[in-house]
């Protein structure tokens, strides 16, 4: 029991270089889409997209592209994702595994402190795993700061698509989606007889429809879910 609690002790003095107060104070930069231009003749295929809207989010962070052990922590690649920032690092979010994926995972040792963050120099290449009790241990290695357009709860989308056409009618289908997951109570599936009108209206969205087979359908955009 005694070896025991010295060798806790051992690895936690090795780990824990110096302590530091992550900050949270990172909010991702995002930006209002809709395509196409208004006005613009297209053609899309069955199943494609007809218009959408919505606000893309732009993730700052960094990528390590290979396995990066440090002390008792192991980061194994990928993205991480940015969740704050000081006057000298930037602190990053992961997930804990032991495999790459596309955001950036981390493991570690059974004796070692719970990690929190990830701390990384700007200008440098130094990088920290930050524990729960925020002391941190730290390597040189390269990293590559990188943004991603990313889905996350900040997201919204809202997309007709074209499912083809019957005789004089033709069939969109309306989906909403927030963050990457689909909507299902904002999804919707809408019929249109062309003998009556070639214009479509659907949400404050109008589309002139010049010529609509069951392969595809051409168009332009009079206005968009929020634009006139």
């Amino acid at each position: 029991m005694k070896m025991h609690k010295h060798l806790l002790a051992i690895l936690g003095a090795l780990a824990a270089t110096a302590c530091v107060s992550p900050q949270y104070n990172y909010v991702a930069p995002s930006d209002q889409f809709s395509r196409p231009p208004l006005n613009e003749t297209v053609t899309v295929s069955v199943g494609e997209e007809m218009l959408s809207q919505g606000n893309m989010v732009y993730q700052d962070g960094i990528a390590i592209d290979e396995r990066t052990a440090i002390s008792g922590y192991t980061l194994h690649g990928g993205f991480y994702p940015q969740v704050g920032q000081d006057s000298e690092t930037t602190f990053h979010s992961f997930l804990m595994g032991n495999a790459p994926g596309e955001v950036g995972t981390l493991s570690q040792n059974v004796f070692m402190d719970p990690p929190q963050t990830i701390q990384a120099e700007l200008g440098g290449s130094q990088i920290c795993v930050v524990t729960a009790f925020n002391m941190r241990t730290c390597r040189d290695r390269p990293f590559e700061r990188t943004q991603r357009i990313v889905a996350n709860t900040n997201s919204f989308q809202q997309t007709l698509l074209y499912s083809g056409r019957v005789g004089d009618k033709v069939n969109i289908s309306y989906r909403e989606f927030s963050g990457n997951v689909a909507r299902p109570a904002f999804s919707n599936d809408v019929e249109y007889d062309l003998s009556s009108s070639s214009e479509l209206a659907y949400r404050g969205a109008r589309i002139e429809v010049i010529e609509a087979t069951n392969s595809s359908i051409t168009y332009r955009v009079l206005s968009n879910f929020n634009t006139r």
